[in-house]
C-alpha cells in the first residue's frame, strides 16, 4: 500500500511533578479506581522526580527508526502530552493521507490492542475529514527479534547473579495484570477469547526456548482494580514468596510483557519485587526490556516492510499471529473484539 509516514502511537507518562495527578486521573477515567490507589502510584512517581521514562524511550526509538526509514514518524499518546488527537492534526496539516502505526503493545486484548484502535478512532473523529487513515500493524508477541531481544536479555540478567547461584536461578516472565473477566472477553469468538494471557505465556515459551530451557513461571504485576474485582494471578512478589518456600536460591525476572521502561516496571520489580528478595535471602536480577535493543528497530522497519514492500510476516510461534488477519499483516480493527460481552 502507498503509506505516507508512520505514527507511533503509546501509553504516555509524565514528565514532571506537577504533570503526575493529572496524567494518573487520564489513566484511570471511568474505571472505578480508588483515590488512595492513585496516591501510592503518584507516590511512586515522586522517587523518581515525577518523570517517566516512558516518552523518553519512545523519542531514542523514533529517532533510529527515522534513520532507517524514509517515512515521517509521529508521535502520539493515549493518555499524556503529545495526545494522540493532536499529533493527528498535525499529520493532517501535514498533508498525510494514510499512515500505518505502531502501537507500543506487542499483544491483543483490550487494554494491550483494541484500546488502541479506539485512540485512533477517537483521534481521527477528532480531526475530522481531513484525518489520514491509519492502520495499526500487527501484533508482534511472537515475531523473531522481539524474542530474541528478550532472550538475550535474560541471558545477560543471569550472568549478574551469583556464579554459585546462577545455573539453579528460576525464571519467571511477567506481564501488565488485568481483570480476569477483561482477558476471558479478549479475542474473537471463534478463538475463545483470553487472547492477551494465551498470547503473553506463548512469548514467554518462546523466549525460554531460545534460552533452551522448559522450566520458568508467568505471573503478573501492576494490578489498580478495586480488590473485589479479580485480577489475573499471581502477584510476582508473592511468586517469590512460593519460589523462596520450595528452595529457590535465585531469579530472573523478565518483563517480557512490556516494551521499555517505565514507573511500573522500575518500581513494581526493580524496587519492590527486588527489595522482596532480597528479604528472602534469594539472589535477584531483572532482565532489560526489548525496546532499547537495536533488533527491536529492525523489526518495527520489518513490520513497516509488510505493508510497503510486501515482505511476509514472520513468526515463531504455534499460535502464530493470534488475533490477526489471516495473512498477519494487519491489525484487524475488530481482532479484539469481545468473545463474550464485557
Amino acid at each position: 500500500m502507498r503509506v505516507d509516514a508512520l505514527l507511533v502511537l503509546s501509553f504516555g507518562g509524565p514528565e514532571g511533578p506537577d504533570e503526575v495527578r493529572p496524567f494518573l486521573e487520564n489513566v484511570v477515567r471511568g474505571r472505578g479506581v480508588p483515590p488512595e490507589r492513585l496516591d501510592a502510584v503518584e507516590e511512586h512517581y515522586r522517587h523518581f522526580g515525577g518523570v517517566s521514562p516512558l516518552n523518553a524511550r519512545n523519542r531514542e526509538l523514533i529517532d533510529a527508526v527515522r534513520k532507517r526509514t524514509d517515512l515521517p514518524v509521529y508521535f502520539g499518546n493515549r493518555n499524556w502530552h503529545p495526545m494522540v488527537e493532536d499529533t493527528v492534526a498535525e499529520m493532517a496539516r501535514d498533508g498525510v493521507r494514510r499512515a500505518l502505526v505502531f502501537a507500543t503493545s506487542a499483544y491483543g486484548g483490550y487494554s494491550a490492542c483494541r484500546q488502541y484502535q479506539e485512540d485512533i478512532a477517537r483521534a481521527r473523529e477528532a480531526v475530522g475529514a481531513e484525518a489520514p487513515e491509519l492502520v495499526k500493524m500487527r501484533h508482534f508477541f511472537d515475531h523473531p527479534q522481539f524474542v530474541a531481544a528478550n532472550a538475550d536479555a535474560v541471558r545477560a540478567a543471569r550472568a549478574r547473579l551469583p556464579e554459585q547461584v546462577r545455573d539453579r536461578a528460576r525464571i519467571v516472565f511477567t506481564a501488565h495484570s488485568v481483570p480476569v473477566a477483561a482477558d476471558a472477553a479478549g479475542g474473537p469468538p471463534e478463538d475463545g477469547g483470553y487472547l492477551y494471557s494465551r498470547q503473553v505465556a506463548e512469548a514467554a515459551r518462546l523466549v525460554a526456548a531460545e534460552l533452551g530451557t522448559a522450566d520458568f513461571d508467568v505471573v503478573w504485576q501492576s494490578r489498580s482494580g478495586p480488590p473485589q474485582v479479580p485480577w489475573l494471578e499471581p502477584d510476582v512478589v508473592d511468586h517469590l514468596d512460593a519460589l523462596r518456600a520450595a528452595g529457590t536460591p535465585a531469579v530472573v525476572v523478565a518483563p517480557v510483557g512490556f516494551v521499555s521502561d517505565h514507573v511500573e516496571v522500575i518500581w513494581d520489580l526493580d524496587t519492590e519485587a527486588c527489595e522482596r528478595a532480597e528479604e528472602l535471602g534469594m539472589a535477584f536480577a531483572r532482565a532489560a526490556t526489548a525496546g532499547p535493543d537495536p533488533r527491536f528497530v529492525d523489526m518495527v522497519v520489518e513490520l513497516i516492510a509488510e505493508h510497503t514492500h510486501e515482505v511476509a510476516p514472520r513468526s515463531l510461534g504455534t499460535v502464530t499471529l493470534l488475533g490477526c488477519t489471516v495473512d498477519g499483516s494487519a491489525c484487524a480493527v475488530d481482532c479484539c473484539r469481545p468473545a463474550r460481552p464485557e
